[in-house]
């Protein structure tokens, strides 16, 4: 009934260990703000070169200090001219900032006053739900449920009136519905998810996006209502893909069936690695965990290919590792050879 393991998948978790440093120091970088200016003349006061894409299509916001852009300051700096260009296709696109458990509201504040200042929506992930992902790769999580709630107090009162776009949880419903999260859990992490999300929807410029699994987890009637007991009535709408690997378009009618079953909420999709699909080899409970051969999907971008569509955003930050597995580093550590492979992988 229920997917084998085999579709979960890591998001990050130890990889927000600069964040907080880099957001505050990006906080005083700034575009001018206009949103019909140029991606050129737009990126002129970033720092590393690196620039923010047309909000017309890409409100979301680049930052200029991550992880890609220091490794084609690196690679420029090694006169690796062609590496240093095909990081530069993860670089110059808006990736996801996860809140790490430590400082929310500082964390917050300094990634949506950059991204104000260059006039764009910060887009952030909330991943700290205690009992997070099993005790796998990404296990932790809040330590308890107060823990949790002044967690996302923190966050809130971080973000402000600024503008935002919160993923909320990945895996955190799913892992109730095929029994990963043990059932002693779940009446607590259902009370858990709707409190987040009336305490960010309270916020003036906040969007949010429970996450809701994959097109190879599952049939959508499995997890419709879990979604319903969790608050995504209240949200903005539900997120799939996250972390995974699935196409474009099985997101997209995945997304639909789902979303005619719980109001007709509208949903974003992660692109960020399914350029080529999901991995088919190997072993297949480990398939979704670094799997060779993948590519970048689409550009980050509201002009999608359905209007249920918010967006195609990149929640997973490319480059950045899903596990020890496949000669990988820890969850969510920078991987620079993995990162030139999927930006190598989307020239084909």
């Amino acid at each position: 009934m229920y997917v084998s393991r085999g579709a979960r998948r890591v998001s990050r978790t130890g990889a927000s260990a600069v964040v907080l440093g880099a957001a505050l120091l990006i906080a005083g970088c700034s575009s001018s703000g206009d949103g019909d200016k140029s991606k050129e003349s737009e990126g002129a006061d970033a720092g590393a070169g690196i620039t923010q894409q047309p909000k017309a299509t890409d409100p979301f916001w680049v930052n200029p200090d991550g992880n890609a852009a220091k490794q084609v300051a690196a690679l420029e700096k090694a006169g690796k001219k062609q590496d240093a260009e095909q990081i530069r296709k993860i670089a110059e696109q808006p990736a996801a900032e996860w809140i790490v458990p430590e400082n929310s509201e500082e964390q917050a504040r300094g990634y949506t006053e950059a991204a104000a200042k260059a006039d764009r929506d910060a887009l952030l992930v909330v991943y700290n739900i205690p009992h997070r992902d099993c005790g796998q790769f990404s296990g932790g999580g809040a330590a308890d449920g107060n823990a949790y709630r002044s967690f996302i107090d923190g966050l809130a009162k971080g973000i402000g009136d600024r503008p935002a776009t919160v993923i909320l949880e990945p895996d955190a419903v799913l892992h109730m519905v095929d029994n990963c999260t043990p059932e002693e859990f779940h009446e607590e992490r259902y009370d858990l998810l709707k409190g987040a999300v009336e305490k960010l929807k309270s916020l003036k410029n906040t969007k949010v996006y429970l996450d809701a699994g994959n097109a190879g987890w599952g049939k959508p009637d499995d997890i419709s209502q879990p979604l319903q007991r969790a608050g995504v009535d209240r949200a903005d709408g539900f997120s799939v893909n996250v972390s995974n690997f699935y196409s474009t378009d099985d997101s997209i009618a995945y997304g639909k069936e789902l979303s005619a079953k719980v109001g007709n909420k509208p949903f974003v999709i992660d692109t960020s690695r399914n350029g080529n699909g999901p991995y088919e080899e190997g072993n297949p409970d480990e398939r979704w965990c670094n799997p060779p051969g993948r590519a970048l999907g689409e550009p980050p971008t509201t002009k999608t290919a359905d209007p249920l569509v918010d967006a195609y955003v990149w929640v997973k930050r490319p480059g950045e590792s899903d596990g020890e597995c496949k000669g990988g580093p820890k969850a969510g550590e920078w991987w620079p050879e993995y990162a030139l492979k999927l930006a190598q992988g989307s020239d084909t």
